[in-house]
């Protein structure tokens, strides 16, 4: 699969640190060197604000999806290639994964680990065979990866599932495995009852 527009799910604040600013800036500066169009919630402000215009930037596209209730409260982002007023959250979602070839997420909130936890569900799910990455600035992700491996161990994430996503510190890297990656799951297989075996 050709991969030619990437969805990133990262925070609307900025952080603590000048990493994930400048983290964002750089993954900007790198889809747009690439010609790999950026699909994001169309906000001005965080990281996803800054994202979006080093990508602008570098002369890359960018396509933001924002619920109308939110387009005041995160401020739409006015200089984008695309700017799509949606009515809901679902609907957000939606079309930010239908319009996009690969996923990444980067530090962020809740409304970043819900984004992550449900495109890797899809996945899991078969619904979509897209690539999916961390980029683990300052090790922000290792408490999640941690928790993935206790799931594994406990007995609820089969170990073919334990690492579903490319993860690395640099953009360039990250976009280099997902470049290279067809499907990072395989589809699952089919249960079978008693009577089937």
């Amino acid at each position: 699969m050709e991969i030619k527009s990437v969805c990133v799910f990262c925070g609307s604040r900025m952080g603590a640190r000048p990493d994930y600013l400048e983290g964002a800036k750089t993954l900007g500066t790198e889809l747009a060197r690439r010609g790999l169009s950026l699909v994001y919630g169309g906000t001005s402000v965080g990281l996803m604000g800054a994202m979006a215009d080093a990508v602008l930037a570098g002369g890359g596209k960018v396509v933001g999806v924002l619920p109308k209730m939110l387009s005041d409260r995160e401020i739409a982002h006015k200089g984008l290639t695309e700017l799509h007023l949606v009515d809901s959250m679902h609907t957000r979602k939606a079309m930010m994964a239908q319009r996009a070839d690969a996923f990444i997420a980067m530090p962020g909130g809740v409304g970043t680990f819900e984004e992550l936890f449900e495109i890797t569900t899809w996945a899991q799910l078969g619904i979509h065979h897209k690539p999916i990455g961390l980029l683990n600035v300052a090790d922000f992700y290792a408490p999640l990866l941690a928790l993935m491996r206790r799931a594994v161990d406990e007995g609820f994430i089969p170990e073919t599932r334990a690492q579903p996503f490319a993860c690395e510190t640099s953009p360039a890297a990250l976009l280099d495995q997902l470049l290279k990656v067809g499907q990072p799951l395989a589809p699952p297989k089919p249960v079978l009852r008693p009577e089937q075996t």
